[in-house]
Protein backbone atom coordinates (compact mmCIF):
# COMPACT_ATOMS: atom_id res chain seq x y z
CA UNK A 1 0.00 0.00 0.00
CA UNK A 2 2.69 2.56 0.62
CA UNK A 3 5.14 0.73 -2.19
CA UNK A 4 7.38 -1.00 0.21
CA UNK A 5 8.59 -2.87 -3.13
CA UNK A 6 11.88 -2.32 -4.73
CA UNK A 7 13.92 0.38 -3.77
CA UNK A 8 11.88 0.22 -0.46
CA UNK A 9 11.82 -3.16 0.47
CA UNK A 10 14.06 -2.84 3.53
CA UNK A 11 11.28 -1.22 5.10
CA UNK A 12 9.65 -4.32 5.44
CA UNK A 13 12.08 -6.10 7.65
CA UNK A 14 12.90 -2.83 9.30
CA UNK A 15 9.41 -2.40 10.53
CA UNK A 16 9.68 -5.63 12.58
CA UNK A 17 12.99 -4.39 13.90
CA UNK A 18 11.27 -1.27 15.00
CA UNK A 19 8.71 -3.58 16.68
CA UNK A 20 11.35 -4.93 18.48
CA UNK A 21 13.13 -1.83 19.68
CA UNK A 22 9.91 -1.06 21.12
CA UNK A 23 9.99 -4.31 23.00
CA UNK A 24 13.66 -3.94 23.65
CA UNK A 25 12.92 -0.14 25.46
CA UNK A 26 9.50 -1.37 27.06
CA UNK A 27 11.90 -4.39 28.87
CA UNK A 28 14.07 -1.77 30.18
CA UNK A 29 11.87 0.28 31.75
CA UNK A 30 8.85 -1.89 33.03
CA UNK A 31 11.28 -3.76 35.33
CA UNK A 32 11.89 -0.93 36.96
CA UNK A 33 8.49 0.97 37.25
CA UNK A 34 6.52 -2.66 38.27
CA UNK A 35 9.53 -2.60 40.80
CA UNK A 36 8.82 0.41 41.97
CA UNK A 37 4.96 1.22 41.55
CA UNK A 38 3.80 -2.43 41.88
CA UNK A 39 3.04 -5.47 39.82
CA UNK A 40 -0.74 -4.98 39.04
CA UNK A 41 -0.43 -1.55 38.20
CA UNK A 42 2.16 -1.74 35.60
CA UNK A 43 0.39 -4.62 34.38
CA UNK A 44 -2.93 -2.81 33.50
CA UNK A 45 -1.66 0.58 32.54
CA UNK A 46 0.39 -1.52 29.61
CA UNK A 47 -2.25 -2.92 28.64
CA UNK A 48 -4.20 -0.08 28.18
CA UNK A 49 -1.38 1.30 26.43
CA UNK A 50 -1.03 -1.51 23.53
CA UNK A 51 -4.53 -1.94 22.98
CA UNK A 52 -4.82 2.22 22.80
CA UNK A 53 -1.88 2.00 20.46
CA UNK A 54 -2.60 -0.68 18.00
CA UNK A 55 -5.81 0.98 17.60
CA UNK A 56 -4.45 3.93 16.32
CA UNK A 57 -2.15 2.21 14.35
CA UNK A 58 -5.37 0.73 12.02
CA UNK A 59 -5.74 4.24 11.35
CA UNK A 60 -2.37 4.98 9.97
CA UNK A 61 -1.92 7.47 6.86
CA UNK A 62 1.92 6.30 6.30
CA UNK A 63 4.44 4.14 6.74
CA UNK A 64 6.52 6.31 9.34
CA UNK A 65 3.24 6.40 11.17
CA UNK A 66 2.56 2.63 11.07
CA UNK A 67 6.23 2.84 12.71
CA UNK A 68 6.26 5.04 15.41
CA UNK A 69 3.07 3.52 16.60
CA UNK A 70 4.73 -0.22 16.09
CA UNK A 71 7.62 0.47 18.69
CA UNK A 72 4.87 1.95 21.48
CA UNK A 73 2.79 -0.97 20.86
CA UNK A 74 6.11 -3.14 21.23
CA UNK A 75 6.83 -1.31 24.69
CA UNK A 76 3.30 -1.68 25.77
CA UNK A 77 3.31 -5.30 24.68
CA UNK A 78 6.40 -6.93 26.16
CA UNK A 79 6.10 -4.66 29.66
CA UNK A 80 2.67 -6.59 30.29
CA UNK A 81 4.06 -9.64 29.92
CA UNK A 82 6.99 -9.36 31.81
CA UNK A 83 5.04 -7.92 35.25
CA UNK A 84 2.21 -10.61 34.36
CA UNK A 85 4.74 -13.35 34.48
CA UNK A 86 6.42 -11.75 38.06
CA UNK A 87 3.11 -11.22 39.55
CA UNK A 88 2.04 -14.82 39.03
CA UNK A 89 5.31 -16.35 39.55
CA UNK A 90 5.42 -14.69 42.92
CA UNK A 91 1.79 -14.66 44.11
CA UNK A 92 1.70 -18.49 43.40
CA UNK A 93 2.62 -21.77 45.40
CA UNK A 94 5.56 -23.43 44.10
CA UNK A 95 4.04 -26.63 41.99
CA UNK A 96 1.25 -23.98 40.48
CA UNK A 97 3.69 -21.24 39.96
CA UNK A 98 5.50 -23.56 36.97
CA UNK A 99 2.18 -24.59 35.65
CA UNK A 100 1.85 -21.40 35.16
CA UNK A 101 4.85 -20.04 33.81
CA UNK A 102 4.28 -23.05 31.56
CA UNK A 103 1.46 -24.06 30.69
CA UNK A 104 -0.54 -21.44 31.74
CA UNK A 105 1.26 -18.39 29.76
CA UNK A 106 2.70 -19.93 26.92
CA UNK A 107 0.00 -22.61 26.42
CA UNK A 108 -2.30 -19.88 25.51
CA UNK A 109 0.57 -17.63 23.53
CA UNK A 110 0.67 -20.44 21.30
CA UNK A 111 -3.03 -20.39 20.66
CA UNK A 112 -2.80 -16.69 20.23
CA UNK A 113 0.10 -17.83 17.74
CA UNK A 114 -1.98 -20.64 16.09
CA UNK A 115 -4.94 -17.94 15.81
CA UNK A 116 -2.91 -15.69 13.87
CA UNK A 117 -2.74 -17.67 10.34
CA UNK A 118 -6.54 -18.50 11.24
CA UNK A 119 -7.16 -14.82 11.15
CA UNK A 120 -5.01 -12.93 8.41
CA UNK A 121 -6.46 -16.27 5.96
CA UNK A 122 -9.94 -15.07 6.61
CA UNK A 123 -8.83 -11.36 6.78
CA UNK A 124 -6.98 -10.23 4.31
CA UNK A 125 -7.21 -6.31 4.53
CA UNK A 126 -4.25 -5.49 7.19
CA UNK A 127 -6.22 -2.81 8.97
CA UNK A 128 -9.44 -5.31 9.93
CA UNK A 129 -6.95 -7.60 10.63
CA UNK A 130 -5.35 -5.23 13.22
CA UNK A 131 -8.20 -4.21 14.69
CA UNK A 132 -9.79 -8.06 14.81
CA UNK A 133 -6.30 -8.62 17.31
CA UNK A 134 -6.45 -5.72 18.83
CA UNK A 135 -10.31 -5.67 20.32
CA UNK A 136 -9.62 -8.67 22.24
CA UNK A 137 -7.43 -6.24 24.81
CA UNK A 138 -10.83 -4.69 26.23
CA UNK A 139 -11.50 -8.14 27.62
CA UNK A 140 -8.53 -7.68 30.53
CA UNK A 141 -11.17 -4.82 32.05
CA UNK A 142 -12.85 -6.78 34.20
CA UNK A 143 -9.66 -8.30 35.21
CA UNK A 144 -9.02 -5.38 37.64
CA UNK A 145 -11.28 -6.70 39.68
CA UNK A 146 -9.88 -10.24 40.09
CA UNK A 147 -6.24 -9.87 40.00
CA UNK A 148 -4.70 -9.45 43.34
CA UNK A 149 -1.31 -7.32 43.82
CA UNK A 150 1.52 -9.33 45.07
CA UNK A 151 1.87 -10.08 48.14
CA UNK A 152 5.77 -10.31 47.79
CA UNK A 153 6.23 -7.27 47.03
CA UNK A 154 3.89 -5.73 49.28
CA UNK A 155 5.78 -7.08 51.91
CA UNK A 156 9.13 -5.81 50.03
CA UNK A 157 7.53 -2.22 50.37
CA UNK A 158 6.70 -3.02 54.20
CA UNK A 159 3.11 -2.74 53.08
CA UNK A 160 2.34 -5.89 55.52
CA UNK A 161 -0.97 -5.25 56.48
CA UNK A 162 -2.33 -5.21 52.50
CA UNK A 163 -0.39 -8.41 52.10
CA UNK A 164 -2.08 -10.46 55.18
CA UNK A 165 -5.26 -9.02 53.77
CA UNK A 166 -4.31 -10.78 50.18
CA UNK A 167 -2.95 -13.57 51.64
CA UNK A 168 -6.54 -14.43 53.74
CA UNK A 169 -8.34 -13.80 51.06
CA UNK A 170 -7.18 -16.08 49.77
CA UNK A 171 -7.00 -19.06 52.02
CA UNK A 172 -10.83 -17.92 52.26
CA UNK A 173 -11.44 -18.70 48.69
CA UNK A 174 -9.62 -22.14 48.90
CA UNK A 175 -11.18 -22.96 51.78
CA UNK A 176 -8.02 -22.91 54.23
CA UNK A 177 -8.22 -21.51 58.17
CA UNK A 178 -5.17 -19.05 57.88
CA UNK A 179 -3.45 -18.81 61.25
CA UNK A 180 -3.74 -16.40 63.59
CA UNK A 181 -0.09 -14.72 62.77
CA UNK A 182 0.78 -15.36 59.13
CA UNK A 183 3.95 -12.54 59.09
CA UNK A 184 6.69 -13.72 61.79
CA UNK A 185 6.71 -10.52 63.73
CA UNK A 186 10.96 -10.23 63.94
CA UNK A 187 10.68 -10.91 60.34
CA UNK A 188 8.15 -7.95 59.87
CA UNK A 189 10.57 -5.89 61.57
CA UNK A 190 13.92 -6.56 59.89
CA UNK A 191 11.50 -6.02 56.31
CA UNK A 192 10.30 -2.91 57.75
CA UNK A 193 13.86 -1.21 58.76
CA UNK A 194 14.54 -1.95 55.25
CA UNK A 195 11.57 -0.56 53.20
CA UNK A 196 12.91 2.57 52.73
CA UNK A 197 15.94 1.12 50.30
CA UNK A 198 15.45 1.47 46.67
CA UNK A 199 16.95 -0.54 44.23
CA UNK A 200 17.95 0.32 40.41
CA UNK A 201 19.16 -1.59 37.46
CA UNK A 202 22.65 -0.82 39.33
CA UNK A 203 21.44 -4.13 41.38
CA UNK A 204 22.09 -6.12 39.44
CA UNK A 205 26.04 -5.86 39.17
CA UNK A 206 26.24 -5.07 43.30
CA UNK A 207 27.85 -8.63 44.20
CA UNK A 208 30.13 -10.15 42.25
CA UNK A 209 27.81 -13.53 42.21
CA UNK A 210 24.41 -11.14 41.09
CA UNK A 211 27.09 -9.72 37.77
CA UNK A 212 27.40 -12.86 36.94
CA UNK A 213 24.40 -14.28 36.44
CA UNK A 214 22.93 -11.10 35.33
CA UNK A 215 26.02 -11.19 32.51
CA UNK A 216 25.01 -15.54 31.93
CA UNK A 217 21.61 -14.82 31.89
CA UNK A 218 21.92 -11.63 29.08
CA UNK A 219 24.02 -14.14 26.81
CA UNK A 220 21.30 -17.39 27.23
CA UNK A 221 18.30 -14.69 27.03
CA UNK A 222 19.91 -13.18 23.52
CA UNK A 223 20.88 -16.86 21.89
CA UNK A 224 17.78 -18.30 22.50
CA UNK A 225 16.06 -15.31 21.05
CA UNK A 226 17.81 -15.11 17.55
CA UNK A 227 17.36 -19.37 17.92
CA UNK A 228 13.19 -18.21 18.39
CA UNK A 229 12.45 -15.34 16.59
CA UNK A 230 14.76 -16.50 13.53
CA UNK A 231 12.67 -19.84 13.02
CA UNK A 232 9.38 -18.04 13.03
CA UNK A 233 10.56 -15.05 10.48
CA UNK A 234 11.89 -18.11 8.65
CA UNK A 235 8.55 -19.74 7.75
CA UNK A 236 7.32 -17.70 4.84
CA UNK A 237 10.44 -19.47 3.48
CA UNK A 238 9.73 -22.67 3.95
CA UNK A 239 8.59 -24.86 0.79
CA UNK A 240 4.70 -25.30 1.10
CA UNK A 241 1.71 -22.67 1.90
CA UNK A 242 2.58 -19.97 4.13
CA UNK A 243 -0.46 -19.99 6.26
CA UNK A 244 0.00 -23.68 6.84
CA UNK A 245 3.68 -23.42 7.35
CA UNK A 246 2.98 -20.93 10.79
CA UNK A 247 0.26 -22.84 11.76
CA UNK A 248 2.86 -26.04 12.30
CA UNK A 249 5.20 -23.22 13.78
CA UNK A 250 2.52 -22.25 15.80
CA UNK A 251 1.77 -26.36 16.87
CA UNK A 252 4.64 -27.50 17.55
CA UNK A 253 4.69 -24.97 20.92
CA UNK A 254 2.17 -26.58 22.26
CA UNK A 255 4.09 -30.22 22.57
CA UNK A 256 7.37 -28.19 23.65
CA UNK A 257 5.36 -26.13 26.16
CA UNK A 258 4.04 -29.55 27.91
CA UNK A 259 7.41 -30.78 28.09
CA UNK A 260 8.85 -27.97 29.31
CA UNK A 261 6.31 -27.98 32.18
CA UNK A 262 7.08 -31.94 33.00
CA UNK A 263 10.88 -31.11 32.40
CA UNK A 264 10.67 -28.01 35.24
CA UNK A 265 8.39 -29.98 37.58
CA UNK A 266 10.15 -33.39 37.84
CA UNK A 267 14.05 -32.41 37.35
CA UNK A 268 16.76 -30.09 37.65
CA UNK A 269 16.40 -26.57 35.92
CA UNK A 270 19.70 -26.16 34.46
CA UNK A 271 20.16 -30.18 33.02
CA UNK A 272 16.38 -29.23 31.39
CA UNK A 273 17.19 -26.34 29.78
CA UNK A 274 20.55 -27.81 28.94
CA UNK A 275 19.37 -30.83 27.06
CA UNK A 276 16.49 -28.78 25.43
CA UNK A 277 19.10 -26.43 23.70
CA UNK A 278 21.76 -29.11 22.61
CA UNK A 279 18.35 -30.64 20.99
CA UNK A 280 17.39 -27.09 18.89
CA UNK A 281 20.77 -26.18 18.34
CA UNK A 282 21.76 -29.89 16.55
CA UNK A 283 18.70 -30.39 14.75
CA UNK A 284 19.53 -26.84 13.13
CA UNK A 285 23.42 -28.01 12.55
CA UNK A 286 21.39 -31.14 10.70
CA UNK A 287 19.32 -29.45 8.07
CA UNK A 288 22.40 -28.50 5.63
CA UNK A 289 23.26 -32.64 5.36
CA UNK A 290 19.04 -33.14 3.73
CA UNK A 291 19.31 -33.51 0.12
CA UNK A 292 17.53 -30.77 -1.40
CA UNK A 293 14.46 -33.11 -2.70
CA UNK A 294 13.67 -34.01 1.12
CA UNK A 295 11.87 -30.84 1.24
CA UNK A 296 9.53 -32.45 4.20
CA UNK A 297 12.26 -33.75 6.13
CA UNK A 298 13.89 -29.81 6.16
CA UNK A 299 10.73 -28.80 7.49
CA UNK A 300 10.45 -31.55 9.97
CA UNK A 301 13.77 -30.37 11.09
CA UNK A 302 12.95 -27.13 11.48
CA UNK A 303 10.03 -28.11 13.52
CA UNK A 304 12.11 -29.76 15.77
CA UNK A 305 14.68 -27.50 16.48
CA UNK A 306 11.50 -25.04 17.12
CA UNK A 307 10.32 -27.55 19.62
CA UNK A 308 13.88 -27.15 21.33
CA UNK A 309 14.62 -23.76 21.37
CA UNK A 310 10.57 -22.81 22.33
CA UNK A 311 11.05 -25.14 25.10
CA UNK A 312 14.35 -23.67 26.22
CA UNK A 313 12.28 -20.08 25.91
CA UNK A 314 9.55 -21.45 27.87
CA UNK A 315 11.99 -22.64 30.71
CA UNK A 316 14.12 -19.67 31.21
CA UNK A 317 11.79 -17.37 32.57
CA UNK A 318 10.99 -19.86 34.99
CA UNK A 319 14.67 -20.07 35.70
CA UNK A 320 15.72 -16.93 35.89
CA UNK A 321 12.65 -15.72 37.99
CA UNK A 322 14.05 -18.14 40.38
CA UNK A 323 17.71 -16.80 40.21
CA UNK A 324 16.89 -13.09 41.24
CA UNK A 325 15.91 -11.97 44.56
CA UNK A 326 12.30 -10.48 45.23
CA UNK A 327 13.81 -6.62 45.44
CA UNK A 328 14.77 -6.92 41.78
CA UNK A 329 13.50 -10.18 40.52
CA UNK A 330 11.45 -8.09 38.06
CA UNK A 331 14.26 -6.01 37.32
CA UNK A 332 16.23 -9.04 36.44
CA UNK A 333 13.58 -10.69 34.57
CA UNK A 334 13.20 -7.24 32.23
CA UNK A 335 16.47 -7.06 31.86
CA UNK A 336 17.38 -10.25 30.47
CA UNK A 337 14.45 -9.82 28.70
CA UNK A 338 15.58 -6.96 26.93
CA UNK A 339 18.62 -9.12 26.23
CA UNK A 340 16.73 -11.12 24.39
CA UNK A 341 15.14 -7.90 22.45
CA UNK A 342 18.88 -7.46 20.94
CA UNK A 343 18.53 -10.92 19.41
CA UNK A 344 14.88 -10.96 18.43
CA UNK A 345 16.03 -7.05 16.37
CA UNK A 346 18.91 -8.75 14.88
CA UNK A 347 16.89 -12.09 13.87
CA UNK A 348 15.54 -10.96 11.05
CA UNK A 349 18.75 -10.32 9.49
CA UNK A 350 19.33 -13.26 10.71
CA UNK A 351 16.77 -14.59 7.98
CA UNK A 352 17.86 -12.18 5.21
CA UNK A 353 21.79 -14.18 5.34
CA UNK A 354 19.61 -17.25 3.62
CA UNK A 355 19.06 -14.92 0.71
CA UNK A 356 22.86 -15.32 0.32
CA UNK A 357 23.21 -19.07 1.77
CA UNK A 358 20.12 -20.64 2.28
CA UNK A 359 21.88 -22.96 5.13
CA UNK A 360 23.47 -20.12 6.53
CA UNK A 361 21.35 -18.74 9.25
CA UNK A 362 20.62 -22.72 10.67
CA UNK A 363 24.41 -23.37 10.95
CA UNK A 364 24.38 -19.58 12.49
CA UNK A 365 21.58 -20.34 14.63
CA UNK A 366 22.09 -23.44 15.72
CA UNK A 367 26.21 -23.46 16.51
CA UNK A 368 25.08 -20.55 18.99
CA UNK A 369 21.84 -22.56 20.20
CA UNK A 370 24.53 -25.45 21.29
CA UNK A 371 26.86 -23.00 22.95
CA UNK A 372 23.88 -21.69 25.04
CA UNK A 373 23.28 -25.28 26.18
CA UNK A 374 26.94 -25.59 27.56
CA UNK A 375 26.81 -22.01 29.04
CA UNK A 376 23.87 -23.26 31.00
CA UNK A 377 25.17 -25.67 33.03
CA UNK A 378 27.77 -23.20 34.72
CA UNK A 379 23.97 -21.14 36.39
CA UNK A 380 23.19 -22.64 39.89
CA UNK A 381 20.65 -24.81 40.47
CA UNK A 382 17.34 -23.53 41.89
CA UNK A 383 15.00 -26.57 41.75
CA UNK A 384 13.94 -27.15 45.00
CA UNK A 385 14.81 -23.93 46.23
CA UNK A 386 12.89 -21.15 48.01
CA UNK A 387 12.78 -17.98 46.14
CA UNK A 388 15.34 -15.55 47.38
CA UNK A 389 13.91 -12.36 48.65
CA UNK A 390 16.92 -10.62 49.33
CA UNK A 391 20.83 -10.27 47.11
CA UNK A 392 22.74 -11.97 50.10
CA UNK A 393 20.36 -14.84 49.51
CA UNK A 394 20.75 -15.75 45.86
CA UNK A 395 22.17 -18.81 45.16
CA UNK A 396 26.21 -18.80 44.13
CA UNK A 397 27.21 -19.38 40.54
CA UNK A 398 30.15 -22.29 40.24
CA UNK A 399 33.73 -21.60 40.68
CA UNK A 400 32.66 -17.92 43.06
CA UNK A 401 34.49 -18.20 46.00
CA UNK A 402 32.61 -19.09 48.99
CA UNK A 403 31.58 -15.84 51.67
CA UNK A 404 30.48 -16.53 55.02
CA UNK A 405 26.26 -16.16 54.87
CA UNK A 406 24.86 -13.00 56.11
CA UNK A 407 22.26 -13.27 58.81
CA UNK A 408 19.41 -13.63 55.57
CA UNK A 409 21.58 -16.26 54.11
CA UNK A 410 21.66 -18.39 57.03
CA UNK A 411 17.61 -17.86 57.38
CA UNK A 412 17.36 -19.21 53.85
CA UNK A 413 19.21 -22.18 55.14
CA UNK A 414 17.25 -22.85 58.07
CA UNK A 415 14.19 -22.57 56.13
CA UNK A 416 16.13 -25.37 53.28
CA UNK A 417 16.58 -27.57 56.88
CA UNK A 418 13.50 -26.76 58.76
CA UNK A 419 10.65 -26.06 56.19
CA UNK A 420 7.68 -26.96 58.39
CA UNK A 421 8.84 -23.88 60.94
CA UNK A 422 8.45 -21.20 57.66
CA UNK A 423 5.41 -22.73 56.32
CA UNK A 424 2.99 -19.90 58.37
CA UNK A 425 5.37 -17.62 56.34
CA UNK A 426 5.05 -18.97 52.89
CA UNK A 427 3.16 -16.88 50.38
Amino acid sequence: QWDLVCDNDWKGPLSTSLFFVGVLLGSFISGQLSDKFGRKNVLFATLAMQTGFSFIQVFSTSWEMFSVFFVLVGMGQISNYVAAFVLGAEILGKSIRVLFCTLGVCIFYAFGYMLLPLFAYFIRDWRMLLLALTLPGLLCIPLWWVIPESPRWLISQGRFQEAEDIIRKAAKINGITAPDVILDPSEMQDLNSQKQQTYTILDLMKTRNILTITIMSVILWMIISVGYFGLSLDTPNLHGDVYLNCFLSAVIEVPAYIISWLLLRNLPRRYSMAAALFLGGCVLLFIQLVPSHMRALSILLVMLGKFGITSAFSMVYVYTAELYPTVVRNMGVGASSMASRLGSILSPYFVYLGAYDRFLPYILMGSLTVLSGILTLFLPESYGRPLPDTIEQMLLVKGLEYRPASSSTRDVKEEEENPEIFKSTAL
